[in-house]
């Protein structure tokens, strides 16, 4: 399957956000869904790509390619720990289940 048939398909089931890691050329792609069209979701000047659909989920995709565990986990928990996932968290809560 390619990069383009997998986004494809996986737009056919409406997923906000879904990432890719190609290891035939070591690269990570994380993709958002924006008016019926995925997109690259961008890397800030730190290098860390951050969950729009889901606050608080960085990733550092460069220390993950070249096998930095611990700071592809220093960062998550950064994320994790940021006001955006508490609020996000809070919204959760808030949320009322359908019955």
């Amino acid at each position: 399957m390619t990069l383009a048939s997998s986004s494809t398909r996986i737009g056919e089931t409406a997923c906000a956000e879904y990432v890719v890691h190609r290891t035939y050329d070591g690269e990570i792609d994380w993709f958002i869904l924006r008016e019926g069209q995925y997109e690259r979701l961008t890397i800030d000047a730190a290098g860390i790509q951050r969950s729009e659909a889901f606050p608080g989920l960085w990733l550092d995709a460069a220390a993950m390619i070249e096998g930095r565990l611990a700071d592809v986990l220093t960062v998550l928990q950064r994320g994790l720990a940021s006001d955006e996932h508490a609020s996000f968290l809070k919204a959760l809560a808030a949320a009322k289940l359908p019955s």
